[in-house]
């Protein structure tokens, strides 16, 4: 369907408020215009792209939450947690972020985000990695969105939190990591 300037912004705002995550490539797809289209759009309606607007959201909703790091410290962007239960986090692997000859993201880069994810879902002051049990299934290149999800499967009397962590790209799992988090809280404290 083909919409005037004016309606196509209409609805670009509220599909933008509706959902922040969504990229400049699915609204061009969405509307049926080219990338540099959506991107005029976003500036004349002072839209920000979507990282300005992944760490808007994140700034706002997750700053008081997340105890045990600073959000700047977390690798990856925070776009859902509930502390003690569950986290989610977006990454987005560029140029910087892969080997030169081959494309592929270097292995640290998806177990920092992991690993950030277990130490910000734990509901504490202090928590810190005692030991994890990585995989890494299928190769992540420049320009793929990974999706890391933060399970707590646990807790114990000796002060641990067990962390299970699976991260996806495009919905296939490409990484899983179970962590074992030392936190300064025991269970029910």
């Amino acid at each position: 369907m083909k919409y005037s300037k004016k309606e196509r912004q209409k609805l670009l705002k509220q599909t933008i408020e509706d959902n922040p995550f969504i990229t400049d490539d699915q609204l061009a797809t969405k509307f049926n215009v080219s990338v540099q289209t959506i991107r005029l759009d976003r500036m004349e309606l002072s839209i920000p792209e979507l990282r300005e607007r992944i760490k808007d959201v994140a700034a706002h909703n997750f700053e008081n939450e997340v105890k045990t790091l600073p959000l700047d410290e977390i690798i990856g962007e925070i776009i859902d947690i509930e502390l003690d239960e569950r986290a989610l986090s977006i990454f987005d692997v560029t140029e910087d972020h892969v080997f030169q000859r081959n494309n592929i993201a270097r292995g640290h880069h998806l177990f920092a985000q992991a690993n950030s994810l277990a130490v910000a879902v734990i509901d504490d002051d202090l928590a810190l990695t005692v030991k994890s049990t990585l995989s890494f299934t299928r190769p992540v290149h420049a320009g793929d969105r990974v999706i890391a999800k933060a399970t707590v499967t646990s807790r114990d009397d000796n002060n641990r939190t067990f962390v299970s962590v699976t991260s996806t790209v495009n919905g296939t799992t490409v990484f899983t990591g179970d962590f074992e988090m030392y936190r300064t809280k025991g269970k029910g404290e």
